[in-house]
């Protein structure tokens, strides 16, 4: 897993993050082949792959419609629920997203609220945070390194089924069992369906699904489902997408009068990637076992905390407390995984239940 932030612990509260990012590397593909509908040829599992890594992408426009029901308790300040244009609102509810596509250097995300929007548009190596409701934008100038990085919304969370399966992909490792599930009709479009399922059934995550359009080889839709549940946890799927290339005025943006601008503080992909690195050699990281059971822990100490992490470490202290031979602490369970905040600043979190978490911060390696 590659760490981002001093503490990146504090990103599996993004859980839609966290499903995809702990698995590993390399793949072990199933042979079984998608039964298909009449007007679809059969496709294994490994052809399937090979269309994800080799589909070209010209243009893309769409809605998305996201979807969360992991189960998490109620919680003050925990997203703006559905309707807010708050990119926190995308760990709960169901959230409407437009896209729009045109080459890596030209992308544009909304996110829609009934009394606002939230746009991330990216220009070539200007970057823009538009925040309708704040009448705030904030802008940022890539560099030479991040120019070559996609961008999207702040909060980590895939706004895209192609965002979600990159990423889960990437993932992929001998403890994923990788096969077809016959196809689908997503979005109006004809789609074979890949599913991930581990290994190890420890995990809380029993499968992720991922639709693959027929013809172009995009991902239309994106499914993490929890052990023995057939409820989708987590969705983000096309309800409409045109595959033309959007016209350059969508990425055009220009402050309206009265607006507040800034220039973004954040620190460059270099400084970030160095500061990773330090909190990884420091201990501030470590991680204990592999793939979908592998449980992050995330020490107190190195680089001062953003105030994010602040927040996020405030919102877990705001939940129940637990106990037990590895101490005291708080406890955040989900449908699919679990995060314990120790009184001794620890944090512990993983795709596994609370027991799992218990039982490595017994150990010598969590503490």
């Amino acid at each position: 897993m590659q760490a981002t932030k001093s503490r990146p612990a504090l990103r599996w509260l993004i859980p839609a993050a966290a499903t995809v990012l702990v698995i590993g590397g390399g793949a072990a593909v199933g042979t079984f082949a998608a039964s298909a509908d009449p007007s679809l040829p059969p496709r294994s599992a490994a052809q399937l792959l090979v269309d994800l890594q080799t589909a070209r992408l010209d243009g893309l426009s769409g809605t998305v419609v996201q979807t969360s029901d992991l189960g998490l308790p109620s919680l003050p300040n925990l997203g703006g629920g559905s309707g807010s244009a708050d990119v926190m609102s995308l760990i709960t509810g169901d959230n409407t997203l437009r896209v729009w596509y045109s080459g890596p250097d030209k992308a544009r995300v909304a996110l829609m609220g009934t009394l606002g929007e939230t746009d991330m548009i990216r220009n070539g190596s200007d970057v823009w945070l538009w925040e309708s409701k704040a009448n705030k934008a904030t802008h940022s100038k890539l560099s030479g390194t991040e120019a070559g990085q996609q961008h999207t919304l702040p909060n980590g969370v895939p706004s895209t089924p192609q965002e979600a399966a990159d990423q889960a992909l990437a993932a992929i490792d001998p403890t994923t069992e990788v096969t077809t599930s016959g196809t689908a009709r997503v979005a109006g479009r004809d789609a074979y369906e890949l599913v991930l399922r581990p290994r190890d059934t420890a995990s809380l995550v029993g499968q992720v699904r991922i639709a693959i359009d027929a013809t172009e080889h995009v991902p239309l839709r994106f499914e993490v489902l929890a052990k023995d549940s057939d409820k989708a946890a987590f969705e983000v799927a096309f309800t409409q997408v045109d595959f033309d290339r959007p016209d350059d005025q969508q990425f055009e943006f220009n402050p309206p009068p009265g607006a507040k601008v800034e220039e973004s503080t954040e620190l460059s992909a270099e400084q970030k990637a160095q500061q990773a690195e330090k909190a990884h050699n420091d201990g501030d990281l470590t991680t204990v076992g592999e793939g979908w059971t592998m449980v992050a822990v995330s020490k107190a100490g190195g680089a001062p905390a953003s105030p994010e992490e602040e927040d996020a470490t405030g919102l877990l202290k705001a939940l129940p407390e637990v106990s037990g031979a590895w101490g005291k602490g708080h406890l955040l369970t989900g449908t699919v995984f679990s995060v314990l905040v120790t009184d001794d600043g620890r944090i512990l979190a993983g795709l596994v239940s609370p027991e799992r978490l218990y039982e490595v911060a017994a150990t010598k390696a969590g503490k």
